[in-house]
């Protein structure tokens, strides 16, 4: 690892360590998300710089698209606006604090009182083949199959929420003009 990544590895850490404390200072659930969305990614990157390229992409991807659909819920459901209103996200103060403290010294007692291996072999060359490999050796068919049903039950649910097609305003031989659009209320009605 070079002096460039060093320096990158250094500001990701920081800015992940940064994210993660205002999601407990901030007070709405918006920038929350948003704070939790910067955190995250920066651990993506920290991730793709340590040699796991694919995990890190994967992580960046998994949680921005996860903090947008939480956005989006927040301001379609909220009974405030957009989870823009003040609101506490500390609960239970002294027994978290209590649990972090004695968690913290355990694990910071476990990194030094466990024997750590050496080194066996050499790195290997693909780490991204080696992860896959090594999640995904028995299931990738079943993997396949997986995100393919998924993706069919997604689009399928959203065809059957739907009353009407893209063309129907424009009628059965698609010569309506202009065409019946039942919101806004009016042309063609």
């Amino acid at each position: 690892m070079d002096t460039t990544d060093t320096v990158v590895l250094t500001v990701l850490g920081v800015l992940a360590l940064a994210g993660g404390v205002l999601v407990f200072v901030l007070d709405s659930m918006a920038r929350v998300t948003f704070a939790l969305l910067v955190s995250l990614a920066c651990v993506g990157g920290v991730v793709t710089l340590l040699g796991l390229p694919y995990l890190g992409v994967v992580t960046v991807l998994m949680m921005v698209m996860e903090m947008v659909i939480m956005a989006v819920f927040m301001i379609a459901y909220m009974m405030n606006p957009a989870g823009l209103m003040p609101m506490s996200m500390l609960h239970n103060t002294r027994g978290a604090l209590a649990v972090s403290a004695v968690l913290f010294a355990a694990l910071t007692t476990g990194i030094f009182a466990v024997p750590w291996p050496g080194r066996e072999g050499r790195p290997p060359r693909d780490s991204t083949v080696q992860l896959g490999t090594a999640l995904m050796e028995g299931q990738m068919l079943t993997m396949v199959v997986l995100g393919l049903v998924l993706l069919s039950t997604m689009v399928g649910a959203t065809v059957l929420a739907t009353q009407r097609g893209r063309y129907d305003r424009f009628g059965d031989d698609l010569d309506r003009r202009p065409a019946r659009d039942p919101v806004g209320g009016g042309v063609g009605r």
